[in-house]
């Protein structure tokens, strides 16, 4: 009897989560304009980033090789003059989806907002792949975005108690930022 022996190969090591530093900028833009194209300037989310500072605190990458293949920006917006952070892009790799890294990539930015003392966290998105984190738009209906959005997919997760009641008015770049 002849025995037929396999070679697998080890599957590639998880990509490193790390927070974005200033020196990541152009790579994370080049990854972001790979998977979303010029299309994503004309999304509403865009308004609330540009002229802004994302939140390095609350902001991660995934690294592979050195180079970024994933990214998760936190910025500071408020509601109604309430602040609250805001989450987006979330960008992975075509070639690194389906293992669960942006999933990883938001549970960090989440945690470390958490962590930070941020109330809730905004975001524009998909209901049930983001409900997986805990995102809802239960108490979106009085959140106002800055230019056209589907109001189904204006998602909060609240990240203190009741940090998600009572938000309400237009969302708009914190200027204490």
């Amino acid at each position: 009897m002849t025995s037929v022996q396999k070679t697998v190969s080890p599957a590639p090591a998880y990509p490193s989560l790390v927070h974005e530093t200033p020196a990541m900028e152009a790579a994370v833009t080049h990854l972001i304009d790979r998977v979303f194209g010029p299309g994503r300037f004309a999304k509403s989310s865009e308004r609330l980033r540009e002229g802004n500072t994302p939140l390095s605190d609350c902001s991660f990458v995934a690294v592979r090789d050195g180079a970024p293949v994933g990214c998760c920006r936190m910025w500071p917006v408020t509601i109604g003059g309430e602040p609250v952070a805001f989450l987006g892009p979330l960008a992975v790799d075509p070639d690194e989806r389906s293992a669960g890294l942006g999933q990883a990539l938001v549970e960090s930015a989440v945690e470390a907002a958490r962590a930070a003392g941020w109330r809730a966290v905004l975001l524009v998105g998909d209901g049930p792949y983001f409900g997986r984190v805990g995102f809802t738009n239960a108490h979106t209906a009085g959140v106002v975005m800055p230019g056209p959005v589907d109001q189904r997919r204006v998602l909060l997760l609240p990240l203190a108690e009741a940090g998600d009641e009572g938000l309400a008015g237009l969302v708009a770049i914190d200027p204490r930022a």
